[in-house]
């Protein structure tokens, strides 16, 4: 199982070769189900999956990015120290077989996996571990973003949670904590922290998101910028009967009706970014099925704080005022969403039921904004996302009626956008006065929302509103440390209402996110943290 095979030149053209034509053969193969000659199993055919998706990875380094369309793939390529479960994020064992915590929760040991491979051929052991771990904690946030969000710093940061990383044989890793962090395993099991291969970063350097080799069910082949990323199984995968597929092309389609096509054509057998407008079409059609991901998210209007006229709080509570929420999710997401009041979703502990929403209210917004100075309004930007995501099935569409509502209480938006990777840098530099974004939960832990999202350590990487409040810092390192649930609880709600008041978001929505595929796409369970693992995937 774990002898290290090397893909002759002629099966991965015929691999490549399949994968051209599999749009003219799906259509035939999704109806081949009951055992006859185009079965895949029995032809021997290569089992290629075509994922459609709405916009390209940004690097397929996980430590280096945070968004979902670069984990859809590093997912499949790594692996993490322990891992989710199938749809929730309970801890079950990954490349540590199994951990022990000091009752002070400041020490963690963990025993590994044994001949575990990357896909280079080099050794899993705990010195890849450490290595990885030092790798992350020696860089900064422009570099390594998450880690610094997760752990509270890097290096000899006052912040930094972790102290030191030590392998203490060669199959048994030893973490010591500055300080007790509830959510510690939670966030080891997030897709950021794939266990890569110390010797390909080495060699690779800063080019290593280009050519990724961790010890996941699939290796990588080929990244064709902006328009598909191929995986290939992984013969020697350490988990016995797993992957069951040959391949995965992930394929970007931006947009979401040409995406819809594709899989009704049968150019691809999964698409992911469904409208919620073309559910229906899906579930109508027999020879397609719907997925609906877990909800765990929130899509949100970020206001700069930074920038004028939104470093006055007034302000950022007109705007709240101004926009009509409920009508936004009417519109767009058309009873697969509800509207969002807080920066978290009701699903994760610690939510504020008790926060009273800003109404739509115009005539609120207007003299808040008369008693920030601003009778006449203002002129803004309001930078629009390109490609859809969970949270928002349609950000042109979602900006353009934002635009009409802004509009009526005197303030003029004009709507720019930009390719998806420079959107992020734009918008993580500070550089819009609005932007809209949001974020799918990593790890199911009120920490990811609120401290990831709108702490100040996190500016410049996570907090892109560049959004301050240090009573809100303190109560958020005091949540992190707190292990008893119903004390922590209690302190993120303390939170919420600063935040609230604060206004550094108009929250819009919690959605229900949508994917579709052939029937014969098999065994697909869509995580709520929106980076799935293909490996049980099958095709029939």
């Amino acid at each position: 199982m774990r002898k290290k095979k090397l893909v002759s030149l002629a099966f991965l053209m015929l691999l490549l070769l399949a994968t051209a034509l599999y749009g003219c053969s799906s259509d035939n193969a999704s109806e081949n189900t009951e055992g006859d000659s185009g079965d895949t199993e029995k032809s021997g055919d290569p089992k290629v999956l075509i994922f459609g998706r709405g916009g390209d990875s940004v690097s397929l380094d996980p430590i280096a990015v945070t968004d979902g369309e670069s984990y859809k793939v590093t997912k499949n390529i790594f692996d993490t120290l322990v891992n989710f479960g199938e749809q929730d994020t309970e801890i079950h064992p990954g490349l540590a077989t199994e951990w022990t915590a000091a009752e002070d929760g400041l020490t963690y040991t963990f025993t590994l996996e044994e001949g575990v491979k990357f896909h280079d051929g080099t050794d899993f052991n705990a010195e890849a571990v450490v290595a990885n771990f030092e790798r992350w904690a020696g860089g900064d946030a422009d570099k390594f973003p998450y880690y610094g969000s997760m752990f509270g710093g890097f290096g000899d940061e006052e912040g930094h949670v972790i102290e030191s990383v030590t392998a203490t044989g060669d199959y048994e890793v030893e973490f010591k904590l500055k300080r007790p962090q509830a959510p510690f395993l939670k966030n080891l099991a997030m897709s950021s922290f794939g266990i890569a291969s110390p010797a390909a970063i080495e060699a690779a350097g800063d080019k290593f998101g280009d050519a990724p080799v961790g010890t996941g069910p699939f290796k990588f082949v080929e990244w064709k910028r902006n328009d598909s990323i191929t995986i290939e199984k992984n013969p020697d995968y350490w988990v016995e009967g797993e992957p069951k597929l040959d391949q995965v092309v992930f394929r970007s389609i931006p947009d979401n009706s040409a995406r819809l096509n594709a899989l009704l054509s049968g150019e691809i057998d999964l698409a992911d970014g469904i409208t919620p407008s073309d559910g229906a079409t899906v579930e109508g059609n027999a020879d397609l099925q719907l997925f609906e991901r877990p909800s765990m998210n929130v899509g949100y209007l970020g206001l700069t704080t930074t920038r004028e006229p939104f470093d006055d709080p007034k302000v950022r509570q007109a705007m709240n005022h101004a926009i009509d929420k409920q009508a936004l999710v009417d519109a767009f997401f058309e009873g697969r969403g509800e509207v969002a009041k807080n920066p978290m979703p009701p699903v994760i502990s610690g939510y504020n039921e008790d926060i009273e929403d800003y109404d739509y209210n115009p005539e609120k917004a207007k003299q808040l904004l008369a008693e920030a100075g601003l009778p006449d309004g203002f002129e803004m930007e309001l930078y629009a996302m390109p490609v859809p995501r969970p949270y928002m099935p349609d950000g042109q569409k979602v900006a353009e009626a934002i635009q009409k509502n802004l509009a009526d209480v005197g303030v003029t938006a004009k709507i720019v956008s930009f390719e998806w990777a420079t959107y992020l840098e734009k918008a993580a530099n500070g550089e819009a006065d609005a932007f809209l974004l949001g974020w799918t939960g990593d790890n199911g832990d009120a920490d990811n929302f609120l401290y990831v999202l709108l702490d100040q350590d996190n500016i410049g990487s996570n907090n892109y509103t560049y959004y301050k409040n240090q009573e809100l810092h303190d109560i958020l390192i005091e949540a992190q440390t707190e292990v008893d649930e119903d004390k922590r609880n209690e302190l993120y709600k303390q939170a919420q209402v600063i935040i609230h008041e604060d206004a550094p978001w108009v929250p819009l929505a919690h959605s229900t996110p949508l994917l579709a595929g052939g029937k014969n796409v098999v065994d697909f369970k869509a995580h709520p943290t929106g980076s799935d693992k293909l490996a049980s995937v099958d095709l029939k």
